[in-house]
Order: C-alpha cells, then structure tokens, then sequence
C-alpha cells in the first residue's frame, strides 16, 4: 500500500462534515455533467480543495481510480466517510452507466437530509440554552447567596421552617460538590451509552421512546423521514429492495423501527409485500403503511416514498415548532417555581422574626 494510502486512512478518521460531503458529491456530478472524465474530475476537486481529511482522501480515491479499481470500491475504504447507501447508490449509477444522475440524487437527499437535522437542532437549541442558564443561576444563588442568609439565621437562633432547612441542606450539597456538577451530564451520557451496546436493550429504550408524549411523535416522524427518503432514493437509483432494505435498517437510528425494516425485508424473501410487514410490524404510522401499498399497486414505490418523506419531514417542522412553544412556558413555570420556593424558603423566617418583634 502507498504511503499517501496510509495518510489517507488514518485523515479519515477525522470528521469530514455533511455539507462538505454535500458539497463535494455536487460539485463531482457537475463535472461528470460537463464531460469530464471521473479520475480527472477528482484531481480537480483534489486541487481546489483547502488541506485536509477531505482532501487526501480524493487523492486516494482518484489514484485507485486511475489504477483501475471500481469508483464504489475506492469509496468503500473510508466508510465513516461515505455511508453504506452512498456507496451502494453509486455502485448502481456505475452498473447503469447513469453515475452523473445518481450523485445528484445523492447531493440532493444529503443536503435535505442535514437541513432536516439542522431544523431539529436550532429548535432545540433555544430551550437548552434557556435550561443551562437557569442551572447556572441556581448554582450560583445556592453557592454565594443562601450562605449568607444560613449565618444570619444561625445568628438569631431559634427553630427554622421546614422549607428553609431544605434549602439550607440543598445549599450545603451544592457547596461542598460543585465541582463535580459538570461532570453529571457527562456520566449520564456515559452510562446511555453503555446501555446501548446492548442491541436488546437499546432496542427497548427506542421502543418507549416512541412512546413518550409528543417527544415519541417527533421522533416516529424523524425517523419515517428518514426511512422513506433513504430508501425511495436507493430504489430509484436502481439498488435492489432487499439491499436497499439493509442499507436503510442502518441509518434509521432507532433500533426498533430498524428490526421492523429487517423483518420486512425477511418477508419479501419470502414472496409477501413490503406495506404487509410494515403494518404488522405496528413501528409505522397507518398513513404511511397505506401510501407505500398504493405505491407498490401502482408501480411506483420509490416516488410514494418520496412523497411520504417530504410529507414527513414538513410535520416535523410542524412538531418541532409544537413542541418548542410547549417547553417555552414549561421551563418558565420551572423557573418560577424554583425562585418562588428560594423567596418563600429565604423569607419565612424573617416573618417569624417579625412576629416575634411584634
């Protein structure tokens, strides 16, 4: 093997981003488009790149090309890269001679693929601001400010209320492990993680997920999405359904809807349909069940999968907004219970004293 093989590999190891991968994929198919031969279109892309991952790994690529190995073959040696359905859709365009159609159909399902997950994350992103900085506070307020009032109190004597010693204790906590506040979301990570490696278990998870209220919906709907518009951009690229199937079982992300598309897959071996496992499966929306059954009546599955998934991906612009203007109020009335409890806690004492004064 080169040495500039070795680099390769070891630069794919580094992140290459979606929009770049978007962009390279347009980008090749343009000059496909214009004439250019594949090995030559690639040294141009390689030339005008900035250095990095991206880079070194069109060199390679291009010189196992030129060498005489399959675009599709070069592709499959940095699969953190180029995803399983990348590399089986563009096997097809080489078998049907139609490489420039399917790397634009490729940049195109990429760049709806990352808009959707975009969507999804600068709607979520404003609440999650919102609850870090209300920790923040609260961590600040029982660290520096509720000693204080604890020594006034101490100072007066006299038994405290109950809601005040709570504070006083949470107060107490927070003071003495701070420090290892930050590290909490960290090990609960951790520990998610190490639960899914179990296939079984995450596969339990994922199902209750779905489950939750409004939460499971957007999550079914993502998912669906992603499944349809997957698989419908495979099928129409000319990848056959039971590789399309596998493929797709890949890249769906829930583990649940993920072994509802094997046994669809198990059962087309068979000779049954795709829509009648779908709906015995109970992972799919009946709505969606009904239109690929319609699609495989009239012959045209891939484009009905299409439909499904921009029907799809617009409910979930619908849910996200839901369910960004439900957790708004939600961590407001937090906010307020928390400050509430912290003004009651803080000043019934002082009507106490007060009292006594009196």
């Amino acid at each position: 093997m080169e040495l500039s093989k070795y680099i390769a590999i070891l630069n794919f190891k580094r992140k290459v981003s979606t929009k770049s991968l978007v962009l390279f994929t347009r980008q090749l198919a343009t000059l496909i488009a214009a004439g250019l031969p594949l090995v030559k279109a690639l040294r141009t892309l390689h030339d005008q790149l900035e250095p990095g991952a991206l880079k070194g790994i069109i060199k390679t690529i291009a010189d196992e090309v030129e060498s005489g190995s399959n675009f599709s073959e070069a592709l499959s040696h940095f699969p953190k890269v180029f995803p399983d359905f990348y590399i089986n859709m563009i096997k097809a365009g080489e078998l049907g001679g139609m490489l420039e159609d399917i790397l634009k159909r490729l940049s195109e399902f990429l760049d709806k693929s990352q808009k959707l997950k975009d969507r999804v994350k600068a709607a979520l992103m404003y609440p999650i601001f919102v609850m870090i900085v209300a920790v923040l506070i609260l961590i600040m307020l029982m660290v520096f400010v509720i000693p204080t009032f604890t020594n006034m109190f101490s100072e007066m004597g006299g038994s405290l209320p109950l809601p005040t010693k709570i504070l006083i204790l949470i107060s107490e906590i927070t003071r003495r492990v701070w420090f290892l506040i930050p590290f909490v979301p960290v090990g609960l990570i951790a520990i998610y993680k190490a639960i899914i490696k179990n296939p079984d278990r995450k596969m339990i998870i994922d199902k209750m997920k779905l489950r939750m209220p409004v939460v499971g919906t957007l999550i079914q709907q993502v998912s669906v999405a992603r499944f349809s518009r997957t698989l419908g951009t495979l099928l129409s690229s000319g990848v056959p359904i039971l590789a399309a199937l596998q493929t797709v079982r890949d890249t769906i992300g829930n583990e649940f809807i993920a072994r509802a598309v094997i046994q669809v897959r198990d059962s087309i071996k068979e000779g049954e349909s795709v829509s009648g496992p779908m709906e015995a499966s109970k992972a799919f929306p009946p709505l969606v069940t009904k239109m690929i059954s319609i699609g495989e009546e009239t012959g045209q599955l891939d484009k009905m999968l299409i439909q499904i998934a921009d029907s799809f991906e617009d409910e979930v612009d619908v849910a996200v907004s839901g369910l960004t203007s439900l957790l708004e109020p939600l961590l407001i009335v937090f906010m307020g219970l928390m400050v509430g409890f912290i003004v009651v806690a803080m000043f019934m004492p002082l009507f106490s004293i007060g009292k006594l004064i009196g």
